[in-house]
């Protein structure tokens, strides 16, 4: 029988080495007199609120997953909190997998209180510390020269861009030598592009990092990862998802993607009311959709219908509704002018499918991460959906900060509300414009086709400090057969290259070899042959003498 002080008391099963489980234990119940802590299967009386694994050592990741696997299968539903060591030799990701409602990494006491609090009540709680695990380039087997210089020359153009990252932090104030800088970042990518172009992906072998606009930096050590639900809702996933985005946005987030933004013309106050307001509308649109759910509504098409509407919102709320600036000679409410002269129905065709979104939110459907079907609150689908919304957000305030750099064209008084102070000459503005147009207009004509054809998709990611841009892999062929007739000749180019490559390296390997034949036997024994004549002819001239 379980008395009623037993009920209502907090049981934690802990499992642990005698020292630190002794100590832990102590810790715990001393910080909740209402908690009970058993070190031993065999005094647990019912099924335990918490099960706390704490390891000194990794040492085989599969065996910790078979363990957990068994560990939850006995204490089903009692959530498990998981605390690994400060050193260890996993990646973000292989951690991520250890599937448990908790994973601290070396916590601090408050840390441990507050999660085991979080995870009694229903909640995740994730806190990794950054990795310092450096994914070197592997070479188990002998590389042809092609590789090794194609492998050579990317990992000293990633050591570049990681150098001019590092001294991007000295000159934050010399805008002179921050444009040099800048200029310097394009010209390695653009030549990286150019050699994984030229020789072709297919030479990088497994375990060689290909991340076309990622420096050194971002890929040797990973982010912190800290998520803390407080309950498994979507609700929940969505608020936490939001809290951290406006925190990257805050953080006044650099353009690492190697691309020219529209967003970055704006002042920092600005872009940043911007993003935020489009990121409280989308939040808003979402809870809207929730409602709808269950009617008869379309609710990916009402979801496209509502993005101009989105974005009239969001320069609303950006303006507000009583800043007043003079327009041919008559003041003019900011907001309302604005959206008399701006255009907000561009579609972006590198989003994704909105269902990516939606579903995981207004149908609670599960996400497929690596051949696995993951809730929303799993750390792994929290950070894909974030991904997401992070690249819907970006891609939406591009479309709108392209509308604003028009209307400053047009209306000069509010550049110096709008624009950065480079970008309020007339020259200075219309020079961005026509440096993003162009870039536009390449990337729309070449660069689509190509990774149209290639399978990749674009997305922008906020992350601390930065906007990174990663490739995903997924199909796209219905993309590609509908493009215009000169993105399919650009595709079309790229399949012919791939399609005489191997034809040209045979042609080239034979004219090698080729070459080799007639220096060696052919001119080498003529050489040898004048100089074995010379040789005796010297050799009887001087018996001669």
């Amino acid at each position: 029988m379980i008395n009623l002080a037993e009920a209502k008391s907090r049981q934690i099963l802990l499992l642990a080495s005698d020292l630190f489980g002794e100590t832990l234990s102590k810790y715990l119940t001393t910080a909740s007199k209402d908690t009970k802590v058993f070190l031993k299967n065999e005094e647990v009386t019912r099924k335990p609120d918490l099960i706390i694994w704490l390891l000194e050592e990794i040492e085989e990741p599969t065996n910790i997953k078979i363990e957990l696997r068994r560990l939850q299968e006995i204490w089903s539903p009692s959530p498990l909190l998981l605390i690994l060591p400060e050193k260890i030799r996993l990646t973000e990701g292989e951690l991520l997998q250890f599937d448990c409602a908790g994973l601290l990494q070396s916590p601090d006491l408050t840390t441990l209180k507050e999660s085991v609090s979080t995870l009694i009540e229903g909640g995740r709680v994730i806190r990794l510390q950054p990795s310092s695990l450096p994914k070197e380039i592997k070479q188990t087997s002998f590389i042809g020269l092609s590789q090794w210089l194609l492998l050579t020359g990317i990992h000293q153009i990633d050591y570049d861009l990681y150098s001019i990252e590092k001294s991007t932090n000295f000159y934050k104030d010399n805008i002179i030598a921050q444009l040099i800088l800048e200029g310097r970042k394009r010209e390695l990518q653009k030549a990286k592009e150019l050699i994984v172009w030229i020789w072709g992906k297919s030479h990088l072998r497994e375990g060689a990092v290909f991340s076309k606009n990622k420096d050194l930096k971002t890929q040797t050590n990973s982010k912190e990862t800290n998520i803390l639900l407080k309950n498994k809702t979507t609700n929940e996933v969505l608020s936490v998802i939001k809290c951290r985005i406006e925190e990257y946005i805050k953080q006044s987030p650099r353009n690492s993607t190697g691309s020219l933004l529209a967003t970055e013309s704006l002042n920092q106050a600005q872009r940043t009311e911007l993003i935020i307001a489009i990121l409280n509308q989308f939040t808003l649109v979402i809870n809207k959709l929730k409602e709808l759910k269950d009617s008869e509504v379309d609710l990916i098409k009402y979801w496209l219908e509502l993005q101009k509407e989105l974005r009239k919102q969001a320069l609303r709320k950006m303006f507000g509704s009583y800043t007043r600036l003079p327009y041919k000679g008559e003041l003019k409410v900011l907001a309302d002018q604005i959206l008399l002269m701006v255009n907000l129905n561009d579609v972006d065709t590198e989003l994704p499918d909105p269902e990516l979104i939606l579903d995981p939110f207004l149908l609670e459907k599960p996400i497929q991460i690596e051949g696995q079907l993951l809730p929303a609150d799993d750390p792994r689908a929290l950070i894909k959906l974030e991904l997401y919304i992070s690249n819907w957000l970006i891609r939406t305030s591009e479309i709108v900060s392209a509308e604003l750099l028009e209307v400053c064209s047009q209306w000069p008084e509010i550049r110096k509300l709008l624009l950065q102070d480079e970008l309020i000459s007339t020259r200075g503005l219309e020079r961005y414009r026509n440096q993003l147009n162009s870039e536009n207009r390449w990337k729309q004509l070449v660069i689509r086709p190509i990774q149209l054809y290639e399978s990749k998709r674009q997305l922008y990611k906020l992350s601390k400090g930065s906007i990174d841009s990663i490739f995903v892999t997924e199909p796209r062929d219905d993309e590609l057969r509908n493009l215009g007739w000169f993105q399919q000749q650009v595709a079309l180019m790229l399949e012919t290259r791939d399609a005489l490559a191997p034809q040209v390296q045979v042609l080239v390997r034979k004219l090698g070899d080729l070459m080799v034949i007639l220096l060696t036997q052919v001119l080498g024994r003529a050489i040898g042959l004048v100089g074995r004549g010379i040789a005796q002819g010297m050799g009887r001239n001087l018996g001669r003498s």
